[in-house]
């Protein structure tokens, strides 16, 4: 019997996982940070590191299960968290939340896997293993971030920061901006940066909600992108190691930045950059800008429902709020320069068309798409690099440059995914739903 192709990648990916946290872990030995494992075990018995990542992992697998289990497994969550903050204050140490959710997403998956059969367990185990690879994500990504510290001890901000000039040092701008709007602007923006798995996990259990249901998993949702996005992105960091205006060019450097420019003064042209020696624990992860790339992948999936109706109102105006607020936090607060927002969109782009619809398969029309987003960004990078200064020399010529490029993959993947795809209205596919039914 001919075993399917999905399932021969599931099982390649679940081997997988275990390897690569063993050998994040003992690759952490030495160099002074947390491992995946070590992290993770603190998620089970002592002070999670995250309030809300475990939660959402949890939110998310519940799709897979009944209302009625989910109430209880909310409960059960919610019960050890209360038990387990209280003996914290009441030891003196500080308040924290997380293992409820730890604890009874794996207790789930274990139910699920030796207790339930037939769809009930699939959809079980397939919504449980999506709760855990979030968590497991946020991780590994924690890990590498380190890595990105000790692989690369010199960072390319002072070309960047000159590639930056083509777009207005919008950086500059905004971080006066973001000042100016005062305390609850900043505290807005800065709950929102902190929070995209919230805005994720709103638009995938939306775009879930059915499958209990009807039994059926639509072909692509928001996760995966998610994920997949979580898996490149990252491995960009240690090509082209960037820490971003706030550290190297202000007073957050502590002592190895440029100057304190940030976000009073630009800084002067540096006709003759050379790569910025940096410290050995801020993390070179600003290109491409990940929270661009998440935060575009969120509107993308709330302009349209996973079977082709329009979204409704108010998750189109999530979508929306999520990218402005995203976009205006990540260059208000110092943490990214123009051209990394750049270069997380089209990483987002080009990452969506290759997975989304599926079921079209792998025509001409993706490739092409899936190759110009991988060449522009190519060419980005290449030209932060070694272009920085004439980009900065010629900023009308270079910023027109960079934003065509830009506008040019939007304008096919829009092309490509929704200009030829009819919306289709909620209620005709409920009606043709039940008529099939």
């Amino acid at each position: 019997m001919r075993v399917p192709r999905s399932r021969i990648w599931t099982a390649a990916a679940i081997a997988a996982v275990p390897v690569l946290l063993v050998a994040l872990q003992v690759g952490s030995i030495g160099h002074d940070f947390e491992g995946p494992l070590g992290s993770l075990w603190h998620d089970y018995v002592g002070t999670p590191k995250s309030m809300s990542v475990s939660w959402a992992g949890l939110i998310l697998a519940l799709v897979g299960i009944s209302k009625r289990r989910r109430m209880i497994a909310v409960g059960i969550a919610a019960g050890i968290d209360v038990v387990w903050a209280s003996i914290r204050v009441l030891s003196g140490e500080s308040f924290a939340i997380g293992n409820g959710p730890t604890l009874v997403l794996t207790g789930l998956a274990l139910v699920a896997g030796f207790r339930w059969s037939g769809v009930e367990r699939r959809n079980a185990l397939h919504a449980a293993a999506l709760g855990a690879l979030l968590v497991l994500a946020t991780k590994v990504g924690d890990v590498w971030l380190h890595i990105t510290v000790v692989s690369r001890p010199q960072v390319y901000d002072v070309y960047v920061a000159l590639a930056d000039h083509a777009l207005g040092d919008p950086s500059w701008v905004m971080g006066r901006v973001v000042d100016a709007l005062g305390p609850v602007v900043y505290a807005v923006l800065h709950w929102v940066y902190i929070e995209l798995p919230v805005a994720a996990i709103v638009v995938a259990v939306w775009q879930l909600r059915r499958v209990v249901s009807s039994g059926v998993w639509p072909t692509h949702y928001l996760v995966r992108t998610f994920l997949v996005l979580g898996l490149i992105g990252p491995v960009i960091y240690v090509i082209f190691p960037v820490v971003g205006p706030m550290f190297g060019y202000g007073a957050d450097g502590h002592g190895m930045q440029v100057g304190n420019f940030w976000p009073d003064f630009v800084p002067p042209i540096d006709r003759n950059p050379t790569p910025l020696s940096f410290d050995s624990f801020t993390p070179r992860n600003c290109v491409p800008s990940m929270h661009t790339a998440w935060a575009l992948s969120v509107f993308l999936h709330t302009r349209r429902d996973t079977d082709g109706s329009q979204a409704p109102l108010w998750l189109r105006c999530l979508g929306a709020f999520w990218l402005a607020a995203t976009l205006t936090a990540t260059l208000g607060f110092g943490y990214h320069y123009g051209v990394d927002l750049v270069a997380g969109a089209v990483l987002c782009l080009t990452v969506e068309s290759a997975l989304r619809d599926p079921e079209r398969g792998w025509g001409w029309f993706r490739v092409r798409l899936v190759l110009f987003g991988v060449v522009i960004l190519g060419a980005l990078l290449l030209s932060f690099r070694y272009l920085a200064v004439s980009m900065a020399e010629y900023p009308v010529l270079a910023g027109t440059v960079v934003l065509a490029l830009l506008a040019a993959m939007a304008a096919a993947f829009h092309a490509t995914w929704f200009a030829g795809a009819p919306v289709v209205e909620a209620e005709e596919v409920t009606v043709d739903a039940a008529r099939v039914s």
